[in-house]
């Protein structure tokens, strides 16, 4: 039910007390044109409805906080509070952007202090914490690229990135101006290198690779590629997405990588997509350093301060005002500290250990198309059901109905009908064999029953919607038919 139809006239959740101000009409305040003339209908109810409405409404909602969250590449693990708490003191809250250094060096030092984990987690020299978001991570690294060759009077116009790849690296690519060609996989899930190798000309800038890939499979010739690639001149870069699975155990520089970006909002705490702002710190190894965008925080030992440094003539310049999504950073400065170096360790270990303790119970009754030991994430295919006009989407959408978020669909797209699951390290083995049972039913609906499962869900306030409609022509609010 709408809050419109538990209006009742003359009920109202509010009072306010007597005038003591001069009463000053409307019209004396605002152009006539700005002023509702026909009194548009506005549901009149008590504070009580109107708590229990809304508070009924979110307890609809699915989230990490009341539900099991699989979406395969997003990485959506619970979040724990005491870094939303570390992130609302005041002495971060109550900062301005404009305040000078002197006043800010608590600030300046979380910031310069998270830098150095970065580093030391990643084998990167340096980070720049401005960007936004992994995509503008991705952004920020490419016109580090492009400068990067420009200054060396080198014409470089390819992005070679996997076929397994996000979607957002091609994008990213494109936006810069770099033509994007595909680079295929083998028949194991890794860089085909015979197909590297014929695309690796003098005219490609960098390789896109995100390791482990987003099939949840490690690179196992990822040192070959990196040399393959720097053969060439050319420049290898991270995609930091899948970082979870090697927290702590092994480096993107280590492994060749020239540059790369860090998803706080996935691997480091942050409420990923809806539930906040992101972060796509971006780190460099090397001569890429210059092109860093400015400025970046400095410390002078002896004199104990800290300092925003702008003097790179190199620099790309600024990719965010000021210094970046602060207390994104600060929630991923909290939760480094809070686990500290096993800690980080254990997130590793953790993901791995339940994203194959589920690909093994599940590999039993769904199809796998990469049977070997997976990382994070796995993917699954539906596409043994299609003849039963069963596809990715319909067990997607029979999950809602049994108290789980879907995982990723549809994605990557060498593999047909793909169910993309990630459970993350935050998971109890409880969950995780709730969630196969689940899956189990779901099959056995879909051997006899296929028509509950290809018309779910069954159980959600809103049923199975046209998606095409539905994002074309979205109904995005209430209209009385008084009106």
């Amino acid at each position: 039910m709408l809050i419109f139809e538990k209006s009742s006239p003359g009920r109202t959740g509010y009072s306010l007390p007597e005038l003591d101000v001069p009463d000053i009409p409307l019209a004396d305040m605002m152009p006539g044109d700005m002023i509702d003339q026909e009194g548009k209908h506005l549901p009149e109810v008590s504070e009580l409805e109107v708590i229990r409405h809304y508070t009924k409404l979110s307890q609809k909602n699915f989230s990490v906080d009341t539900h099991f969250y699989p979406l395969g590449s997003c990485t959506m693990k619970y979040n724990p509070k005491i870094n939303e708490e570390v992130a609302a003191l005041p002495g971060f809250t109550d900062l301005h952007p404009y305040q000078s250094e002197g006043s800010i060096q608590g600030a300046l030092e979380l910031l310069y202090s998270l830098e150095q984990f970065f580093c030391e987690l990643t084998g990167m020299d340096r980070f720049t914490l401005q960007p936004a978001a992994g995509a503008h991570g991705e952004l920020t690294a490419l016109l580090m690229a492009k400068a990067y060759f420009n200054h060396k009077k080198e014409k470089r116009s390819i992005i070679l990135v996997p076929d397994s790849a996000h979607g957002t690296n091609p994008a990213s690519a494109a936006m810069v101006g770099f033509t994007v060609v595909q680079v295929k996989s083998n028949e194991k899930g890794n860089v085909d290198l015979a197909d590297l190798e014929r695309l690796l000309t003098p005219d490609v800038a960098c390789l896109m690779m995100t390791n482990p890939n987003t099939l949840g499979l490690f690179e196992v010739d990822i040192l070959r590629i990196s040399s393959m690639v720097h053969e060439k001149g050319s420049l290898l870069y991270y995609d930091g997405a899948n970082l979870n699975a090697t927290l702590g155990k092994v480096r993107p520089g280590d492994m060749g990588f020239d540059m790369m970006h860090i998803n706080p909002h996935k691997t480091f705490s942050t409420p990923h997509g809806g539930g906040g702002p992101g972060a796509g710190p971006v780190g460099a190894r090397g001569e890429l350093v210059k092109f860093l965008p400015t400025p970046l925080v400095n410390h002078d030992e002896s004199k104990k301060l800290y300092s925003l440094h702008f003097d790179e003539p190199l620099s790309i310049g600024r990719m965010k005002a000021f210094y970046g999504n602060f207390l994104v950073l600060v929630k991923a400065f909290a939760y480094i500290i809070s686990l500290g170096k096993e800690g980080l360790l254990d997130v590793a270990h953790l993901s791995v250990l339940n994203a194959n303790y589920l690909m093994k119970a599940l590999s039993k009754s769904f199809h796998l198309p990469y049977d070997r030991t997976c990382m994070h994430e796995f993917v699954l295919s539906i596409r043994d059901w299609k003849d039963k006009g069963i596809r990715a989407l319909d067990v997607a959408k029979r999950l809602l109905d049994y108290g789980f978020h879907a995982p990723t669909v549809y994605f990557p797209l060498i593999v047909e009908e793909a169910v993309m699951v990630e459970p993350t390290e935050t998971e109890s083995k409880e969950t995780l064999d709730d969630f196969v049972q689940a899956l189990i039913c779901i099959r056995e609906e879909i051997l006899n029953e296929p028509e509950v499962v290809h018309d779910a869900p069954h159980k959600m306030p809103v049923k199975r919607l046209d998606d095409v409609v539905a994002a074309r022509k979205p109904v995005l609010h209430w209209e009385s038919e008084e009106l």
